[in-house]
Parts: C-alpha cells; structure tokens; sequence
C-alpha cells in the first residue's frame, strides 16, 4: 500500500503570493456567504500548541462571526471573530504555526502546503460541499458528522434528501458519531502522519469506515488513505461504487478474510464486532504492522469459554451457564488488553455506546507506546486461575 500522493484533480496555481491569494479566497467567501469551513493542520511547533483549527461561520445576537475552535492535546479552546479579524488570524497562523490549510466554499475547495522551506503552494478543486452549515452558535452538542448534504449517509439509508436523519437511522446516526469522538479522541493523544494508512477490518457496509475517512478528511484536514476489508463481494463492491460518489478517493474496499489481508505499515487498526477469535487475529496484524493506534470491539468469546475449568473458591459461581459465558468475557477481554500492554501498548477497555443501542458496546484501544514486560506473568497467572490452557492471540503474536 502507498501512501496518498497529491490529487490529481487539482490546479496548480503556483508558489508565488500563494498565502495572500488564499487569505483572499477566504475573505471573498466570508463576503459572498460561500464560506463553509476551514481546517488548520500539520503544526509547525511542539505537542503542547494547537494541533489543529477548525473554523466555520455562526451567527452571535445576529451578527455573523466565524467561529474558531483551537484543538490542544488535553482541551479545545473556541474563539470568534468578525470577518477581518479572523483573517488576519488565519494570515499569522499560516507558514507559522500551520504548514497545511484546507479551505471549503460553496464555489470551490483551496488547499495551501508549506514545505520545509516555509514556501507555499496553493491547489484548487471543484466544490464538493453544496450546501453551508446553519449558522447557529455553538449551544447544543454538535455532531463530527453531520447528515445536511452528506451523500453517504442517504445511500446507507440513515438521512433522507432533506438532510434530517431518519426516525429508523437515529440509533445508528448516534452510534456512528460516538464512534468518531472516540476515535477523534484517540488521535489526540497519538497525532496522526497528515497521510495516513488505516485498515477497517470486518467493514460491513461500511458506516463507520466511511465516517471515519470523512471525518480524517474534511474534519481534521488529513490525506487518509483507509482500507475497508470485507469478506462479502457485493458489500466491496457496493462500498467502492459509493466512496467514489462522495469523491473519497482515498477510501477502498477490498473483498479478503481479516487473517490473509496483508497490511504492511500502518497508522491506524480498526475492528468492530469481528467475531471470536477474528478479533484477535486484527489485534496480532495491528501489532504486527507496528500500527500507532489499534481499535477493537469484541463481538463474542467461545474460545476461551471452551476451556474455562475453573477449580477455586469461584466454582458454585461458574456453575451457572449465563455467568461463566460473562466471566468467559472479562477474561477474554482483560488478556487482549494485557497482551497489548506486553507487545509495548498502553490499553483501554471502555463502552462504545450506551447498551440501550447496541447489546455489544465494548472497546478495547492500544497506543504505541513503552512495553510492560510483567503483564507476561499477569496473564499466566490468569490463567492458572480459571484452568486455561491458552489465548488464542498468544499464539498469533
């Protein structure tokens, strides 16, 4: 797999007053009411700075201000700004604090990127948003993903052409956007390469893998490169036809089985509700691949429910089919977690979602971080425990 490589589909509008005709293209928008948002990313400067700025328009006891949100490590910070202010505000960050900025109009897209020199290019494109956001303050919770004009998410059957979400789409709509703010949150923490390779195993229909690169994309101002690997033919199929609707071209889907797709280097590793032991085998090809940040949701846990012999002060308990199948879980779970650790992880195991929306709401997150040799004996001793011969992800790392 190769990383994203500059779009095609772009103009070249060369390197010479490339920052003032893009602080202009702003201004001109925010004038004609064309504007719709703006990304800041790639900081020039250390991890404590903002990573990223995000900007769009929103009416504040109705004068029209553009609203910037500063995304620091630990906290976001929000400023506004009437038109001119907020363009002298872009025209200091950008080539100083930001080498990378992406600009979405109703008219057109504008991209500038700052090499090391510090000397720009401007790039431009046809306009793939068609439609501004409302321009309301920032008082209800704002979604990552939104449905207004989102091609996606009408072809998923989630919103209509109105852009309103669907009375049957709303417990899906809700957990496609916290999935995006746990994964957002985890890119905090570990900062993403601007190109990033990320594989979505088990895909589906894709939901979530193409809310995912929406939101790596337009959101964060990234140049992702993400596969969606799926076992199903017509679900690939069906997914590749629509990525190119919505102009992702850096969204794939390949039709293989989680164990024999080869990944090389990656960013990033996704796995939600692949089943049993398949969850294991995405854990094993993310540390594998050396992968920065490796995400999973168990769906079920037979291979260790199978061998569970328990012989201590816990057996009247297991006694029970409905509770050792739940204590088959927890183990289950807490070695994945141990063995990340082990393999040079930090772990997290948290809920996905409220359990009202999905029965199976389990996350277990590992960032690339420093190795902890004694979750080795900890595991063992786990085993021992509860008569278990072997994790099956023990024989795959």
């Amino acid at each position: 797999m190769q990383r994203y490589k500059e779009n095609p589909n772009y103009s070249y509008l060369g390197p010479m007053e490339a920052a003032i005709n893009f602080l202009t293209v702003f201004r001109d928008s925010l004038a004609a009411g064309s504007f719709v948002k703006l990304t800041l990313s790639k900081p020039s400067g250390g991890g404590e700075g903002p990573q990223n700025v995000f900007a769009r328009l929103v009416e504040i006891r109705g004068a029209p201000v553009v609203s910037f949100t500063l995304r620091y490590p630990t906290k976001d910070e929000t400023k506004n700004l009437p038109a001119e202010a907020a363009a002298a505000a872009v025209g200091r960050w950008l080539g100083q604090d930001f080498l990378n900025a992406d600009l979405f109009t109703l008219n057109g897209n504008y991209t500038i990127r700052y090499n090391r020199k510090r000397i720009p290019k401007l790039f431009s494109s046809g306009a793939t948003l068609s439609n501004a956001p409302e321009k309301t303050h920032d008082r209800k919770k704002q979604r990552l993903i939104r449905p207004e004009g989102n091609i996606y998410l009408q072809a998923l059957g989630i919103a209509g052409p109105d852009g309103a979400v669907k009375k049957d789409g709303q417990k899906k709509f809700r957990q496609i956007n916290k999935y995006i703010e746990i994964i957002d949150a985890l890119i905090r923490k570990k900062n993403l390469p601007h190109e990033p390779i990320i594989v979505d195993m088990g895909a589906g229909k894709g939901y979530l893998t193409f809310a995912l690169y929406d939101h790596l994309a337009n959101n964060l101002g990234l140049k992702p490169q993400v596969w969606g690997v799926e076992l199903r033919p017509a679900l690939v199929d069906a997914g590749n036809d629509l990525a190119q609707k919505c102009g992702f071209e850096g969204l794939r889907f390949v039709a293989e089985d989680i164990g024999r797709f080869e990944t090389g280097k990656l960013d990033m590793l996704i796995a939600l509700h692949a089943c049993d032991t398949a969850t294991d085998l995405a854990i094993a090809k993310g540390i594998h691949s050396d992968a920065e940040i490796i995400v999973v949701a168990p769906c079920c846990h037979k291979q260790i429910r199978r061998q569970m012999d328990c012989q201590t002060e816990m057996s009247p308990i297991m006694a029970h089919g409905i509770l050792a199948e739940r204590q088959a879980e927890l183990i289950t779970d807490g070695i994945r977690a141990l063995v990340l650790e082990e393999k040079g992880y930090s772990s997290n195991v948290f809920e996905f979602i409220e359990t009202e929306h999905t029965p199976k709401n389990l996350i277990i997150a590992g960032i690339k971080g420093k190795s902890r040799p004694e979750a080795a004996e900890e595991i063992k001793a786990i085993k021992q425990q509860f008569g278990i011969d072997f994790h099956y992800l023990e024989t795959l790392v």
